[in-house]
């Protein structure tokens, strides 16, 4: 609709009179901002299909304002967004500070409403050239001379939007790198799980950002290092260390199962009728548990001649015994020592035992203690003093086991005397080789006659000895020592030389002929 035949009025809102001027009492206020709100004001075009002229929905008081075309989204605004480092052409006002006009709320109609577009009568009394048409040099071509001088100072609005483009699109890529990088990981540490979002790449490194620190016993879910993705779930089973004594045997073990039940089936330990030192649901804590365990075995017991096969979890095979009824009495006992460890198989024979003492008194020998005579030949020993044997009280025990007695057990001796040790004297002196008026005559002969030739020849009687039959109170006469039949035969030679010089042939009253042949 041309608004020739209309006064009109600046992009503003200022009121013009007909020479084009502002009005002098109004201040052209700082332009609306560009925007989607539609106008306040209401559509100037008369309903379709009436027949009255559409009347404006303002007060007749109200002067027609000024139509001023809309700016399409796409455009920019009258005036373009200066760069952070340029300067606004004029001043931004304070907050506190007012616009010299202050511009018009929704609500608030403008000085005078828009008039509707041309209708039938829409020039009637004026001029068809002077309806609406600018006054020469008024105030509204002024002000749309500096209007068109902004818009052709206005810099390119791609030039103006590259740099917000660029920061938008920077912003951008590095928000989806962010959210990229985030994963939402699902962590379970010893049994207690919580959801996390961590940038960590790996398993080692979420565990180190967690602060979870694991040892050469504890086992990690997937493996350390494993690369991580959003949805991931990892699982930390802290070791428990475990003393297991099992059937007997101590060993320490590790588990990462919270239970003794568990820690059993991961140890692969058959606890069907097993004896257990701890529940099957006690808590396995990190510092660990000791924990007894005897499993079930086959056993069997001879006793009374009868045998018996048990199945048990027995401590010992007197305990298991016991299960199998049988009891001991006194000195009974088992083919294994009552308190080892029964064994899966094992056959143990139960001794019925009767056992009574023995005293007994046993001979203690007596020992010899020889010593070096220079008086004595050489060859020549010489009891100086008898040795006695001593005397010992002997204490045996005498058992019987199941009908046979045993070899007898010595437990305990005491002695009664202390024997006596028997001295000897030992001569060194050389033997002499003659004796004057006595080598020439046949000594062999006489030896042979007398004792057949036996140097330690005795007589029935006891009394004589040697070869030549030697009393003892004539062989002392003669420097002998001991008993003859102890001394050498050389020995024994001399002396009855000796004898001869003294005595002649008369020792020998039956054999000493022979002497001269």
């Amino acid at each position: 609709m041309s608004s020739s035949q209309y006064e009109t009025y600046g992009t503003t809102g200022v009121t013009t009179d007909a020479t084009g001027a502002p009005h002098p009492d109004e201040t052209p206020p700082y332009a609306p901002p560009y925007d989607d709100e539609t106008p306040p004001y209401p559509d100037a075009t008369a309903p379709q299909g009436s027949e009255e002229p559409y009347r404006p929905a303002f007060p007749d008081t109200y002067r027609p304002a000024y139509e001023s075309p809309r700016v399409p989204r796409h455009e920019a605004p009258t005036e373009p967004l200066l760069p952070r480092h340029e300067a606004p052409t004029e001043p931004l006002l304070h907050r506190h500070e007012a616009p010299t006009e202050p511009r018009l709320p929704r609500h608030e109609a403008p000085t005078e409403p828009r008039l509707p577009r041309q209708g039938p009568d829409a020039g009637a009394g004026r001029p068809p050239a002077a309806v609406g048409a600018p006054r020469p040099g008024g105030r509204a071509e002024v002000r749309r001379a500096a209007r068109r001088k902004r818009i052709a100072e206005r810099p390119d609005p791609l030039r103006r939007l590259l740099p917000q483009a660029l920061v938008v699109a920077f912003l951008a890529g590095g928000t989806s790198a962010f959210v990229a990088s985030d994963k939402a990981i699902e962590l379970t540490v010893d049994g207690k799980s919580r959801t996390l979002h961590t940038f960590a790449d790996d398993v080692t490194e979420l565990l180190a950002e967690e602060g979870v620190r694991v040892g050469s016993h504890d086992v990690v879910a997937p493996a350390p290092g494993t690369p991580l993705a959003s949805g991931d779930e990892v699982a930390v089973h802290y070791g428990r260390p475990v003393e297991l004594t099992l059937d007997g045997q101590r060993r320490r073990v590790w588990t990462t199962e919270p239970t003794v039940d568990g820690a059993l089936r991961q140890l692969g330990v058959r606890a069907e009728g097993a004896y257990l030192s701890a529940s099957r649901s006690r808590t396995i804590g990190r510092a660990g548990l000791d924990l007894a365990v005897r499993t079930e075995r086959m056993v069997t017991i001879m006793a009374d001649g009868r045998a018996r096969t048990i199945r048990t979890n027995a401590a010992s095979v007197r305990e298991a015994v016991e299960e199998a009824g049988i009891t001991l009495h006194g000195q009974d006992t088992t083919s294994a020592p009552p308190g080892s460890f029964p064994r899966d198989g094992q056959t143990v024979t139960v001794m019925r035992i009767t056992g009574s003492r023995e005293v007994r008194e046993e001979a203690i020998p007596y020992g010899v203690r020889r010593t070096q005579d220079p008086s004595l030949f050489k060859g020549t020993e010489v009891v100086e003093q008898a040795g006695r044997p001593g005397a010992r009280r002997v204490t045996y025990a005498l058992r019987t086991v199941n009908g046979v007695r045993e070899r007898p057990r010595r437990i305990e001796a005491e002695t009664v005397r202390e024997p006596r040790a028997q001295l000897v004297k030992v001569g060194t002196k050389p033997l002499p080789m003659s004796v004057d008026g006595a080598d020439g005559l046949d000594w062999a002969a006489l030896a042979a006659c007398e004792s057949g030739g036996r140097p330690h020849a005795v007589d029935p009687s006891g009394t004589y000895g040697g070869l030549y039959q030697f009393d003892n109170r004539t062989w002392h006469a003669l420097g002998g020592k001991g008993r003859p039949q102890d001394a050498p035969a050389t020995e024994q030679t001399f002396r009855a030389k000796k004898l001869y010089v003294r005595r002649g042939a008369s020792p020998w009253p039956h054999c000493g002929a022979r002497l001269h042949g």
